[in-house]
């Protein structure tokens, strides 16, 4: 076995030990190097971590946990499914930067993950002519704006189904994240797209072999959902919903959210209405609209000249000369792409901006987007 394999095999046992939990298991990985540290240097952990808990400790003393691992190593290898740890290059780093994310992911498919635009659409499972005309519209203007984007959503019934399928006719990369396995499509009647979505796109999901797609895992999945993409955009939601918890988890998780308004006393509008009035979402009525607010219209935000005078900034770190080369080779930037584009984590990427700001390289423009200064 392979140290990617091992990597692989420890990181699935870990998220069927109890007591642990997402926070917990991701913590255990940052801070031993690798699932298979956790295993291996089981003794020791209450060195590293004194306020461990000794239940857990012996927890991970867990023959099954392996046994069931191996046999979902297996079965991945078998289907050329991709089994992506925190360790891989592939593993979405946008989700990698969010507390609760997964140690482990399986993919079947071809998108990028990591595309420089990403976003979700989300909204009701009951979604009228109003909302599906509005998935058709919005992607097919957005292939035009956009053409790299990567559209994800959750494969459910409704608006996500749509957005797909609207996605995939315009050619444009879709991928779903499941609440189940990949032994399985739920709902059984979306299988035809998601066969479709193989070519273009993929499936995704945090979730083994054999797991039936409960509610609880619904909500789960909302956070992958929110956590890998640039933005949330919601079509349609009645007052209560899952759309409304991925706009939530994109707001705790520091990314846009938007929404389009819906007629007053539409019951699949009060969700979206709501998010805009309480500030939750901006307003939209296009994806010209979108493009604008996320500062992804590169026509309007042209490269800046190569001419940037180096000897003023004589006291630039090794990653804050990264940050400059791609902002000058690839124009203004959200902090997303910058992280994405630069392996930086989020949080010391903040940083890096912030300093870069104080000394007068970039400045802050609308919408989030860091331009260099000449």
């Amino acid at each position: 076995m392979t140290s990617d394999e091992e990597e692989q095999l420890y990181s699935i046992a870990l998220t069927m030990i109890p007591g642990i939990g997402h926070i917990g298991a991701k913590r255990l990985v940052a801070e031993t190097g690798s699932a298979e540290s956790v295993f291996h240097n089981r003794k020791a952990l209450s060195d590293i971590f004194p306020d461990i808990n000794q239940r857990v400790v012996d927890a991970l003393d867990c023959p099954q946990a392996i046994a069931r691992a191996e046999q979902e190593l297996d079965f991945i290898q078998k289907k050329n499914i991709r089994c992506l740890t925190f360790t891989d290059n592939d593993y979405p780093s946008r989700l990698r930067e969010c507390e609760d994310a997964p140690v482990v992911l399986f993919f079947k498919g071809n998108a990028n993950l990591n595309s420089l635009h990403i976003i979700n659409m989300v909204g009701t499972r009951h979604a009228t002519d109003y909302g599906t005309q509005i998935c058709a519209s919005f992607l097919r203007d957005l292939k035009t704006l956009c053409p790299d984007v990567l559209v994800v959503s959750g494969l459910a019934y409704g608006i996500d189904i749509h957005a797909h399928r609207e996605a995939l006719a315009n050619e444009l990369p879709t991928v779903g994240v499941l609440a189940h396995g990949l032994d399985r499509i739920y709902p059984h009647v979306h299988r035809k797209t998601a066969i479709d979505m193989l070519e273009n796109g993929g499936l995704l999901t945090e979730f083994l072999t054999e797991t039936n797609p409960d509610r609880h895992n619904f909500v789960s999945r909302n956070r992958i959902v929110a956590g890998m993409c640039d933005a949330t955009i919601v079509i349609e939601s009645a007052e209560k919903g899952g759309s409304l918890i991925t706009a939530e988890l994109a707001e705790g998780y520091q990314r846009d959210c938007f929404a389009f308004p819906g007629r007053l006393g539409d019951e699949y509008s009060i969700g979206c209405n709501q998010l805009i009035r309480d500030n939750k979402a901006s307003l939209i009525l296009s994806a010209a609209d979108f493009v604008s607010a996320m500062g992804w219209n590169i026509a309007s935000h042209p490269a800046q000249p190569e001419n940037v005078q180096r000897s003023l900034f004589l006291e630039l770190s090794e990653e804050e000369q990264k940050v400059i080369n791609i902002l000058e080779k690839q124009g203004n930037l959200q902090i997303n792409t910058l992280v994405v584009e630069a392996d930086i984590p989020v949080q010391k990427m903040s940083a890096l901006l912030f300093e870069l700001e104080m000394k007068g390289v970039i400045r802050v423009l609308t919408g989030g987007m860091y331009q260099l200064l000449n």
